[in-house]
This record gives C-alpha cells, sequence and structure tokens, in this order.
C-alpha cells in the first residue's frame, strides 16, 4: 500500500504518461530475501555493504515519462495557477531498486517557462551532466523540447525530484524517489512518500517580487500530500492503520520557506534514515525537517480504535503562516469513521534546528579525516540597487551567485571561459581530497544548506562564532546532503573529491536560492569535459537560445 496522491480541480491530466521498467531481469543473488522480519538483507547485500563502493548489477532499467503542464488547482479548496507533473500534486513517484538504472524522459509542455530536472540527493557519480540544474549543467529546456535523464541508483532509500529553474519546483513540479533497500529497522508495509508543503493563494513568483522588497512573505497555508483544508473549504489527507501493524513513512518537506515538526498524536516514531543515509534507529514523538530533508520513520498502530491527528507543524521562529494550527491529516482505525479527531498534539519547542547531531548515527559507520582544504564562508544579507528598487540579495562570503541560463558552467569548462565573481566558483582540482567548509552567519535567520553530488559529514552544528576551539567530530558523524545552518550559529561539513563535476551548494529556502545564497563546485575541472553529452549540451541549448530571443526572455533571479 502507498499514499495516494490527491489533487483537486485538476483542468488537465496529460495523456501517453507511462511508468514501467523496461526489463525484468534481475541480477540480484538471493543469499537472503527482504521481508518484513528482516529488512537489513537485500540478496546478495545487506544493511552493512558500503554503498559507496558497491552496489548491486541489476541490469534492469525503470523508465519514467514525465510531462509538465499547466493547469488550475484548489489543493486546499482555494484555485489558483499550478504547473503540475503528469496532472497530479505530487507528481508521479519514481520506484526502482537499488543497482537499477533510472532514465526519466521529460517534455516540457508548459505554456511560457524554461525548466530542468534535479534528483534531489541522488549523487550523480560521474553522471553530471545528469543532475538537471539550469545554469549549471544545463540550458533550460524550451516549452515544447524533451529531455532524457539517465543514472544509476547507487544509495537507496527515500528523496524527491523537483524544477531546478527559478521558483518552478514550488508552483508544482516536483514528486517523490523511492529506491528500494534495506532498512535499520523491520515494518510491515511501506506507505511511501509523505510530502510536506507550505502552500500561498497567489504563485511564487507572484510573491518573490514581494520577497525581494520586503522580505519573506507570510504563508496562506500548508499541504500534506497535496491536500489540505482552509477554511471550510479544501479536504483533508487520510490514511487507516491496522492495530499492531508497523508502517514505514517517507518524510520529504519540499516547502519553499517553512520548517516542519512532524508528529502523529498518540503514537512514537522510529527513525530510521535521514536524507538517503540509514541511521542507527532512535524513538522520538516527533521529527524536526528542514526545507529539502527527508526523514524515513516507522509507526506501528498502538491504538485499536479511534481517530488521530496527523500534524506538520510550522515553526514561526524562522518563517509565518497564517494557517499554523491547522495543518493536519488524519490516521483513522477505522476507514469509515468520518468523526474529527480530539487528540491532542505532544508539547514541542519552537524552533528551526535540525534533528541532534548525537541521534543522527549513520548505519555504515564511516569516519571524516583531517582536512587538506579549507574555506570559510560568512552568510550576510544585503540590498542591491534595480530597476525595480531596491532588492534583497543574499550573500556567501561577500558574493551573491548569479549565472547565465544560456551559458552552462559545464559548457563555460568545455570552452575554457573565465567565471565572473558572482558565478562563485570554488575550483578543487586534486582527487581524493578531503574539503571543509565552515559557513557562519550573524543573523537571527537559519538555513537549510545544501550539496549536490555529495553526502557531506555534518562535523560541527550550533550557535555562536566558530572558532579554533570548537569541538568537531571526525567519527561516524552525520552524513546527509542537507542540513541547517543555524541562527546566529555555525555549520561546519566535509566531503571527499571522488566525484569530478559543477556541484551546486545552495540554500534550500526558495526565496533564498533566487536572491543569490549560493556557490558553485568545480571539482576535478579537468575531468569534466569528458563527462559531458556534447550533443545533448548543445541542442538543449540551441532550443532554448531560439525560444528565449523569439519571446524577449530575461532572467530577474539568480539563474538557478
Amino acid at each position: 500500500m502507498h499514499f495516494s496522491t490527491l489533487v483537486s480541480s485538476l483542468a488537465i491530466i496529460a495523456s501517453q504518461i507511462n511508468a514501467a521498467p523496461t526489463s525484468s531481469n534481475s541480477g540480484l543473488g538471493k543469499r537472503c530475501t527482504n521481508s518484513a522480519t528482516d529488512r537489513s538483507c537485500w540478496g546478495d547485500y545487506d544493511l552493512s555493504t558500503n554503498y559507496y563502493d558497491e552496489a548491486p548489477d541489476t541490469g534492469v532499467t525503470v523508465e519514467y515519462w514525465l510531462e509538465l503542464v499547466n493547469t488550475t488547482a484548489a489543493l486546499d479548496g482555494v484555485e489558483r495557477n499550478v504547473l503540475t507533473v503528469n496532472g497530479t500534486f505530487p507528481g508521479p513517484t519514481i520506484i526502482a531498486n537499488w543497482g537499477d538504472t533510472v532514465k526519466v524522459h521529460l517534455y516540457n509542455g508548459l505554456e511560457n517557462n524554461g525548466t530542468s530536472l534535479h534528483f534531489h540527493g541522488i549523487r550523480q557519480n560521474y553522471t553530471n551532466q545528469q543532475d538537471g540544474v539550469a545554469s549549471i549543467t544545463q540550458c533550460p529546456v524550451a516549452p515544447g523540447q524533451s529531455i532524457t535523464y539517465e543514472w544509476r541508483a547507487l544509495q537507496y532509500g527515500s528523496t524527491w525530484y523537483h524544477s531546478h529553474f527559478a521558483l518552478q519546483a514550488w508552483e508544482g513540479v516536483l514528486g517523490g524517489i523511492i529506491i528500494n533497500g534495506p532498512a535499520s529497522a523491520n515494518y510491515d508495509e511501506d506507505l511511501g512518500v509523505l510530502f510536506l508543503n507550505d502552500w500561498t493563494h497567489e504563485t511564487a513568483d507572484a510573491m518573490y517580487l514581494d520577497a525581494e522588497s520586503n522580505g519573506p512573505p507570510t504563508l496562506d497555508n500548508g499541504l500534506i500530500n497535496g491536500t489540505n483544508v482552509y477554511g471550510d473549504v479544501g479536504q483533508r489527507f487520510n490514511v487507516t492503520f491496522s492495530a499492531g501493524t508497523s508502517y514505514r513513512i517517507r518524510l520529504v518537506n519540499a516547502a519553499i520557506d517553512t520548517h516542519f515538526k512532524f508528529m502523529i498524536d498518540n503514537h512514537n516514531l522510529t527513525v530510521i534514515a535521514h536524507d538517503l543515509v540509514p541511521i542507527v534507529p532512535y524513538s522520538t514523538q516527533m521529527v524536526s525537517i528542514g526545507m529539502g530533508q527527508r526523514y524515513d520513520i516507522i509507526v506501528t498502530a498502538t491504538e485499536t480504535s479511534g481517530n488521530y491527528w496527523l500534524r506538520a507543524i510550522p515553526q514561526i521562529f524562522c518563517s509565518d503562516n497564517d494557517n499554523t494550527d491547522n495543518i493536519k491529516g488524519i490516521v483513522k482505525y477505522d476507514a469509515a469513521d468520518t468523526s474529527e479527531p480530539t487528540s491532542s498534539a505532544y508539547t514541542y519547542e519552537d524552533n528551526c534546528d535540525d534533528e541532534a547531531m548525537t541521534n543522527l548515527v549513520p548505519y555504515v559507520a564511516l569516519n571524516a579525516a583531517a582536512d587538506e582544504i579549507e574555506d570559510d564562508f560568512a552568510v550576510t544579507l544585503g540590498f542591491v540597487s534595480t530597476t525595480l528598487g531596491n532588492v534583497v540579495k543574499w550573500y556567501m562570503a561577500g558574493t551573491t551567485f548569479e549565472v547565465d541560463w544560456a551559458t552552462p558552467t559545464v559548457q563555460q569548462v568545455i570552452d575554457g571561459a573565465d567565471f565572473t565573481t558572482n558565478n562563485h566558483v570554488i575550483e578543487l582540482d586534486n582527487a581524493n581530497e578531503w574539503v571543509y567548509f565552515i559557513m557562519e552567519t550573524a543573523l537571527a535567520a537559519p538555513h537549510p544548506i545544501h550539496l549536490h553530488g555529495h553526502d557531506f559529514y555534518v562535523l560541527a552544528q550550533g550557535t555562536g562564532t566558530y572558532t579554533d576551539s570548537t569541538t568537531i567530530n571526525l567519527t561516524n558523524p552525520p552524513r546527509r546532503d542537507v542540513a541547517m545552518l543555524p541562527a546566529a550559529g555555525y555549520l561546519v561539513i566535509a566531503f571527499y573529491t571522488d566525484n569530478p563535476g559543477a556541484w551546486l551548494m545552495h540554500c534550500h529556502i526558495g526565496w533564498h536560492t533566487s536572491e543569490g545564497l549560493a556557490l558553485q563546485i568545480l571539482e576535478r575541472k579537468s575531468e569534466i569535459p569528458g563527462l559531458i553529452d556534447t550533443d545533448v549540451l548543445n541542442s538543449t541549448c540551441a532550443a532554448w537560445e531560439s525560444y528565449a530571443d523569439a519571446n524577449n526572455v530575461v532572467r530577474e533571479d539568480s539563474g538557478i
């Protein structure tokens, strides 16, 4: 059983769209069988396998056809313009097994938008061009054009795909990714991906104009798997539990500017993974989940009857929402019971902190090493004078990020072009070196920092000022691809230069990405040209330039 996708008042359902494996032949051995009583095994592999070094060679290709369309929807009962994938919000879930090849055909059916598709958290080992970031690994795909992405599922767990063009992801261009593999605790049923979104009754593009001039806007509502109520309209997400059954839920925070606390009244949660990293399980009443982050949890149906609130609570410490106490779904023990729950929430502290580092212990234990390269980036805020007046820009190390759709980074590498200061390029030329990034801010605003191309090691995280005496943890620290830079605090991460490519690092708050809170890493630059299919790169760019010139398209944000 999986959660269903709920969409209200959709005007269009795309045709001829499907998802099916092109081969059913699996190369997995039969040393063990993954089952409800032993989720740790996976054919000839298991939970202890170091998935950075080896993965099954299944011989299977799973293939998906995705089409982006303009439509209208009343996801919380209030109709507005949305962009959808195959006519639904969220879009179809991409499902593969560990070791499969994933092939995604994307058709841009949008009326007046370019696009690209990023597979969030997928490391893209030696497949940098498949990272799907406009201005970095490709030009935008023009309306009426298609592109195919192909990559190996070398990790397993839960993540999502989303547009990486302007604010398109938060207009609806997103969907889940499940890569089946071993798990660090047993469970009976997998309910699939559960999206947590914030939501506005204007488009994100319209709200951005206000965000640029006046700071982050107050958002109207939130959605749970694409649905919620607003006043007397809309409908709640609901799911039916069977007493005694344990369920895996794959949480994704796909919000533009909301940190959530997730809980289910009267039920405990067992956390088994964060981002795409399995961890030693721990039990909790709630999970604190930042933008772009994922947590895999197991919930056991410990009640026997009744209805209970499932809550996604916006943390007002770091954003404002007009429906803070009413972003809720219902867990039922009787599908026919239509009564509203009377259960109470667990007590929580309003903050935008990550889960405690001491709880996030990777199951595959790996240590970080002393750094060979170290960079320190201060995150600051400023105003820039434009034709629209003074607008907000974010800075890392004194630079606000800006790139050009028509000249992606990988093309500039191939051409031997020079980069500008605002391109904010960090070159890491040597293979297999440890790199430390120290990020600090004096501002009372936290930031979810996402790195493409790597799982990074979280060495230190806290409030106050980072100094040489700050304790860092090199012994099996948390590994993930999104971590919170705390308000008025610091974040220290490390990664190993084992994956050549042009990789973006940015804040995953939508406004901040567009306002320049990003940099890019050129990792092993000399190897990048050999990884690029220039025919695909050039044809996509030629189609985009033709469209942009004919329609006088002007970029008004950072370019990513």
